[in-house]
């Protein structure tokens, strides 16, 4: 192959796990299918092509006709089938038993449907981490892509990336692919005629061997993003890069990866942990974030060298980032446990498979693809973790635990029974941040806290952008889109942790909207101060005491009032029970107007949630003066959840956070808040009790 060029593609077609049958079909009818039929009229044309289990799933119910045509490339030596982690999890936050079940699972599935035994391995957002090439070896895979990003962080050049590379881990070899970052800005965003330039540009000298130059990316760009179905097979991007490319057939050579992969290495490496560009500047704090791609940016328009040698963050900082995802994060490990501990069988099988199912990445990540920010997305995944869960505890009583379970090092309480598991942090204001309704397979505790963003500066800064802006958009654009103008009211940013039974003492001028806004004065000093837990047993169930003894302003001075609450989950019944009381240790009289917040994972922003007989939706601020039950609904819920409660002034409000994407900025709805509030009035040594019940689907069977 002297003075030729080897150009490799391989494309990544993925839909999360939860995801919207519209979005599915869409992806399909826009990127997908077209494709698949453009590489049928242009049989020069050889690529790698991966598929994820879900979207394989969906394709097998919605359009099985497609597996025919896919059979048909893989047949004629035209498409090498990639394969990866079934449900395209994050490989190296998952168990080594999860990575390597996965990847047979999608291996097995690739071999049993399209009659091809899959060689190489797509690695989910090119997370790499140094003690993957062990588990991928050992699951069978040779070679895997990653970004350009990771070599250049190993100290190579551009020009040292002209084919692959080979490293190990404890002696386990793998093959491994830079994806070329220029590649990846030029197709299919510039001209045909530029991408063969450019390649045209790394011709091996006579007698030397030909580079390989491969881009690995996602195939939804050719066609789902917006603007790029005009672009690739409207406008005709794909049809005429093709038909280039076999015209240039006398110095170009296209090859699938795992061919490529058949000639020799260009030598050993060791990559440190890495994903692509973009992610690594998502994972930094927000004001870190602005600052590195200001930086950055400042450095490569002057064409500073030095900008090769910037990095952004750690991926696995998501999980510090963003605690929901920690929260998610933990509990998969602890579901992953139970299952492996199960025995052989049918049952151990499904919950295998919804515990694979709750491993799909989205919801561990965030930057311009939604992520943790998409509640179908955070819905379904706790969904499938607890579906693999029930499967694992089934036939075990009611039971108890405090440990770190959140990796903080400071311990957490797990109350559980047949019909709901809670998790309390004592650190965090005693609240509960993971309520499951097992029956409905709901964490009722899901939302998403309001929250800083890097790329809110350009609302802030330009909140006159028309929604109507024309163009391709990418992850690499500057352009802002909006769906909605007004976007930068909604940038309200919440002071603590969104969580259940949260206790409040708030001014007496503090108002629904105020507090909806956070722009309310707090005069306890508990709704992030740590409480002392003491787990308790009762023949009717299990229970946390959560005991503080904190303080409260009033007319300027500090007096001391004690918080004890006992969380309460019943052995028989869907229902939890939190019983308080309030104590004046002072030696002064004590008024105050005392609050217990809930949250509540409602993804449906037209839900009506009743207070008393009064309907209040889901998405407008509420007050009603006094009332003695709350009831919410949403979609797929098999009944409404009720809290009663003493009666009290009850403050609903929406969680509703912007975010950004391919598509351009957007509100989304992330779940409602209630506040329950009482005024309180404790002579010295008094005391003030009280108890709200919550019951999960009356009526329906656990």
């Amino acid at each position: 192959m002297s003075g030729r060029v080897i150009l490799s593609l391989a494309i990544h077609n993925h839909q999360p796990v939860g995801n919207f049958a519209h979005v599915f079909e869409a992806a399909y009818q826009q990127a997908y299918l077209p494709m698949a039929d453009a590489l049928a009229r242009h049989p020069g044309i050889r690529v790698g092509l991966h598929y994820s289990g879900p979207l394989l799933d969906w394709l097998a119910q919605s359009h099985p006709d497609f597996f025919p045509r896919l059979r048909a490339l893989v047949a004629r030596d035209q498409v090498e089938v990639l394969t990866g982690g079934y449900d395209e999890p994050i490989l190296a936050i998952i168990p080594d038993a999860d990575k390597v079940g996965q990847i047979r699972k999608l291996t097995a599935y690739v071999q049993r449907q399209l009659g091809t035994r899959a060689r190489g391995l797509w690695l989910a957002e090119r997370v790499w981490e140094p003690h993957l090439p062990k588990p991928i070896a050992q699951a069978g895979a040779e070679y895997t892509i990653v970004d350009d990003t990771h070599f250049l962080a190993a100290g190579l050049s551009d020009q040292d990336l002209a084919g692959y590379f080979v490293t190990e881990e404890d002696g386990a070899l793998l093959k491994i692919f830079p994806s070329l970052k220029r590649l990846r800005y030029l197709i299919p965003w510039q001209p045909p005629d530029e991408v063969l330039g450019y390649l045209r540009a790394a011709e091996a000298a006579p007698g030397a061997d030909a580079p390989v130059l491969l881009m690995g990316d996602d195939g939804e760009k050719f066609g789902l993003w917006p603007g790029t179905y005009a672009l690739c097979w409207e406008r005709g991007w794909i049809e005429t890069f093709f038909s280039a490319v076999e015209a240039a057939s006398d110095w170009l050579t296209v090859l699938p990866p795992g061919e490529a992969a058949q000639r020799p290495s260009e030598g050993r490496v060791y990559l440190p942990t890495a994903s692509y560009d973009e992610m690594m500047e998502w994972v930094l704090p927000p004001d870190r974030a602005v600052e590195f791609s200001e930086i950055t940016h400042r450095l490569a328009d002057r064409g500073d060298p030095a900008v090769r040698y910037l990095r952004g963050g750690f991926w696995r900082q998501f999980l510090v980032k963003y605690p929901e995802i920690n929260t998610m994060h933990k509990r998969m490990l602890r579901v992953s446990r139970k299952v492996h501990a199960m025995r052989a069988g049918p049952r151990r099988t499904q919950a295998l498979e919804d515990l694979w199912a709750g491993q799909c990445n989205e919801p561990y990540w965030h930057g311009v693809f939604g992520g943790i920010y998409l509640p179908h997305i955070r819905r379904a995944t706790f969904g499938h973790l607890i579906a693999a869960e029930a499967l694992a505890d089934r036939g075990r009583a009611a039971g108890t635990e405090q440990a770190d379970l959140d990796g903080n090092g400071a311990p957490e309480v797990e109350l559980a029974s047949p019909a709901m598991v809670i998790t309390a942090d004592p650190q965090g204001g005693g609240g509960v941040v993971e309520w499951q309704w097992r029956a409905a397979r709901v964490n009722l505790a899901n939302v998403l806290s309001r929250r800083p963003e890097a790329y809110h500066r350009q609302l802030q800064q330009r909140p006159a952008v028309e929604s109507s802006t024309p163009g391709v958009e990418t992850i690499h654009s500057t352009r802002m889109r909006v769906k909605e103008p007004g976007l930068e009211r909604l940038l309200i940013y919440d002071r603590y942790r969104r969580a259940s039974f949260l206790d409040h003492v708030l001014a007496p001028d503090a108002t629904a909207e105020a507090f909806a806004r956070g722009e309310y004065q707090e005069l306890g000093t508990f709704v992030t101060g740590p409480y002392e837990p003491t787990l308790t047993r009762a023949a009717s169930g299990v229970a946390v005491a959560l005991v503080r003894t904190g303080s409260v302003t009033v007319a300027g001075r500090s007096l001391l009032l004690r918080v004890e609450k006992q969380l309460a989950v019943s052995r028989r019944a869907p229902e939890l029970t939190a019983s308080y009381r309030l104590h004046n240790p002072g030696k002064e009289r004590l008024a105050v107007r005392f609050g217990v917040e809930t949250v509540w994972a409602v993804t449906d922003p037209a839900s009506q949630i009743l207070i008393d007989e009064r309907s209040a939706p889901a998405r407008e601020i509420a007050m009603v003066p006094l009332a003695g039950v709350v009831r919410f609904t949403d979609w797929g819920w098999p009944a409404a959840v009720s809290l009663r409660l003493p009666p009290g002034e009850v403050w609903l409000h929406p969680l509703e956070t912007v975010s950004n994407s391919e598509a351009g900025f957007e509100r989304i709805f992330q779940g409602v808040v209630c506040l329950c509030l009482w005024d309180v009035t404790l002579q010295p040594q008094e005391s003030w009790k009280a108890a709200l019940q919550c019951v999960l689907g009356e009526g329906i069977s656990v």
